[in-house]
C-alpha cells in the first residue's frame, strides 16, 4: 500500500483547513505548530472579560471562508455590522458616512459634482468586469474612470478597508473592486467570542477525524531532492511522507527547503510585500459616544469600529473597539507617532475613552497578510499555485496563495485546493 501519510506544518486556519480536507480524503495526516497554541493569526485572547482579537477581525458572509466552514460543519455565529453610526472623517470633521443613496446625497462630506459621480460609479460597481483590470494598479485605473478627487479618495478609503491594503500604486485594482464587490454584495461578519472560535471549530473537526494536532513542534527541514520524503523535526526526528502542505510564510517554506528546492520559493519570497497594520484595541466599561461606532477617514489611513456592537466580545455594558492604521509598504513612522495619531482618532470619535478605559492593546506592525496583490504580476492569477513544481510532494497554502480570494479567504480557498492535488499522491 502506498505510504498515506500526510503532514502539515502551520497550525493557523490554513493549516487546519487543509489537515481536515486531507483526512477527508483518506491520509493520516499530522499538523505540527511551532508555536505553543494554535491558531495563528486567529487567536483571540481573553482579558477582563473582553474578547481581544489580532487587530480587528471580519468574515465575509459570501467568502470562501464562510463558504468552506459550512461545508466542513463548523459552526460560528455573530452580526453583520449596520448603516447607522458610521462616520467618514476628513480633515478633522466627521461627515456621515455615504454608505446609501440618502445618506450619499446628504452628506457634508462631498460637493454636488462628486456625489454625482459617486452615484454612477456606485449604481455599476457590482458589474465591472474585475478581471479585465487585473494588470491595472490602483493609482491608474482610478485615474481612467474617476474625474473628480473627493470620489478617488472615497474609493480609496473603501479599497483599504475590504483589503487593509495602503499601496494604490502597487495594488492590482481588479483584486480591489473584486474585494470590494464581495464586501458590498454581503458585507461582512463580526464573531462572536471572536475568531478563536473558528479555530477552536477546525480543531474539533480535525480531531474528530483523526488528524493529530502538534503544537510546540517545529518542523525544521522537508527532506527529498526530487520528491518530498518527509520532515525533520525539531527534536531531530524524522516524519515520514510524500506529502507535506507548509501552512505559513513564503519566507518560512524557504527556510524549511534545503539548497537545490529553494529556487522556486526564494523567488516567491524576493517579491512578496507584506500588509501591514498597526492596531490600537480598546475594552471599555462603556461607550462614551454610543451613536458613534465605525469611522473610516478619507484623508488618513485610519479605521475604528465597536465590534461588541455586534459581536458578543464584551461583558454587558462594556465595549470592544478596534483601531487601525492601514501601514504603506515603505512607512517610516515610530511606533508611538502611530499609537498616538491612533489616539488623536478616538478622541475625535469617542471622546472620553481614557475614562472608560479597562484594557489596551497596540501592535504597532501586524502582518495583516503576507503579500499584496500585486498589479504588476497580474493580480491574482500573479500568485504563486499550491503545487511546488520543484519538488513533487510539496503544496502551500496561506493567504498570499491561490487565484481566489483575499485575506483569510485566500487561506481558505488555497487549503483546500491544496489538499484536493494532494489526496492524488
Amino acid at each position: 500500500m502506498k505510504n498515506r501519510n500526510a503532514v502539515v506544518i502551520g497550525g493557523g486556519i490554513a493549516g487546519l483547513t487543509a489537515a481536515i480536507f486531507l483526512a477527508r480524503s483518506g491520509k493520516s495526516v499530522t499538523v505540527y505548530e511551532k508555536a505553543r497554541a494554535i491558531g495563528g493569526r486567529a487567536t483571540t485572547e481573553m482579558r477582563q472579560g473582553f474578547h481581544f482579537n489580532l487587530g480587528p477581525h471580519a468574515l465575509y458572509s459570501d467568502g470562501h471562508g464562510a463558504n468552506i466552514l459550512r461545508e466542513l460543519g463548523v459552526k460560528f455565529t455573530g452580526e453583520k455590522p449596520g448603516a447607522t453610526g458610521s462616520f467618514a472623517v476628513s480633515r478633522g470633521r466627521k461627515h456621515t458616512f455615504p454608505n446609501g443613496g440618502v445618506a450619499l446625497m446628504t452628506t457634508s462630506l462631498l460637493g454636488f459634482a462628486a456625489k454625482m459621480e459617486a452615484a454612477a460609479l456606485f449604481s455599476k460597481v457590482g458589474k465591472i468586469n474585475a478581471a479585465a483590470i487585473q494588470h491595472l494598479t490602483i493609482n491608474e485605473w482610478l485615474a481612467k474612470e474617476i474625474r473628480q478627487s473627493e470620489v478617488k479618495d472615497l474609493i480609496c478609503t473603501l479599497f483599504r478597508v475590504s483589503s487593509y491594503a495602503n499601496a494604490p500604486d502597487l495594488m492590482s485594482a481588479g483584486a480591489a473592486v473584486a474585494q470590494l464587490q464581495l464586501a458590498l454584495a454581503g458585507n461582512v461578519y463580526y464573531l462572536d467570542g471572536g475568531w478563536q472560535t473558528i479555530v477552536d471549530g477546525l480543531r474539533v473537526t480535525a480531531k474528530n477525524i483523526g488528524v493529530k494536532i502538534l503544537p510546540g513542534i517545529k518542523a525544521e527541514k522537508i527532506i527529498g531532492e526530487k520528491t518530498v520524503e518527509g520532515v525533520r523535526l525539531s527534536d531531530e526526528s524524522f516524519h515520514e511522507a510524500p506529502v507535506v502542505i507548509a501552512a505559513c510564510a513564503p519566507v518560512e517554506v524557504g527556510e524549511l527547503l534545503e539548497n537545490g528546492n529553494q529556487t522556486e520559493v526564494a523567488g516567491w519570497a524576493k517579491k512578496a510585500i507584506p500588509v501591514k497594520a498597526a492596531c490600537l484595541d480598546l475594552a471599555l466599561k462603556s461607550l462614551p459616544q454610543p451613536r458613534t461606532t465605525f469611522a473610516l477617514s478619507v484623508d488618513a489611513p485610519l479605521y475604528f469600529s465597536v465590534h461588541s456592537e455586534q459581536a458578543k466580545l464584551a461583558p454587558n455594558g462594556g465595549a470592544m473597539i478596534h483601531t487601525a492604521k492601514y501601514l504603506a509598504p515603505n512607512a517610516k513612522e515610530s511606533a508611538k507617532s502611530v499609537e498616538q495619531e491612533l489616539e488623536s482618532f478616538l478622541d475625535l470619535l469617542q471622546p472620553g475613552w481614557r475614562d472608560a478605559l479597562i484594557e489596551r492593546r497596540f501592535l504597532p506592525g501586524m502582518t495583516v497578510a503576507n503579500a499584496i496583490v500585486d498589479a504588476k504580476r497580474g493580480g491574482f492569477a500573479g500568485r504563486p499555485e499550491p503545487a511546488v513544481t520543484s519538488l513533487t510532494g510539496l503544496f502551500v497554502a496561506g493567504d498570499w496563495v491561490g487565484a481566489e480570494g483575499m485575506l483569510a479567504d485566500a487561506s481558505f480557498a488555497s487549503a483546500k485546493l491544496a489538499a484536493q492535488l494532494a489526496k492524488q499522491l
